[in-house]
């Protein structure tokens, strides 16, 4: 199997799924919104240093989510998530890890961990091979 690690080692790709309540964001004080914030930056800074950041981004609200589905051969839109649901999909990181332990250990560095959770799935990389 091939290398595809940041930091040297044999490494697997992982997408960090952050679910939070938008509802309870959106309520927070001003304070409290900025402190997280700086805690965001000072992981991403934190796991770009190490090796183990690819890419990572806050999602719009939901309220500019479109759902798409083909039916019948016909494409179907709909305004907003496919699921009502108490937390909502606000963002990702996609990370190199030496394994699953060392991914769930950086998913519950994610500040959103504290509030929310953190859906740690193993990506299937196509065109080089990943552990496992």
């Amino acid at each position: 199997m091939g290398d595809v690690s940041a930091g040297g080692y044999n490494a697997m790709q992982y997408l960090l799924l952050i679910y939070d309540s938008e509802a309870d964001f959106v309520k927070m004080s001003k304070e409290a919104n900025e402190k997280m914030y700086a805690e965001y930056m000072d992981f991403t800074a934190d796991i770009k240093a190490k090796g183990n950041h690819l890419a990572g981004h806050q999602l719009q609200p939901i309220a500019t989510a479109t759902t798409v589905r083909i039916r019948n051969g016909k494409r179907l839109t709909t305004d907003g998530p496919f699921a009502e649901t108490k937390e909502q999909l606000g963002g990702f990181y996609m990370i190199e890890a030496k394994n699953l332990d060392e991914a769930i250990e950086i998913a519950s560095r994610i500040p959103s961990a504290k509030v929310g959770s953190i859906e740690v799935r193993p990506l299937v990389v196509h065109g080089r091979a990943a552990n496992g």
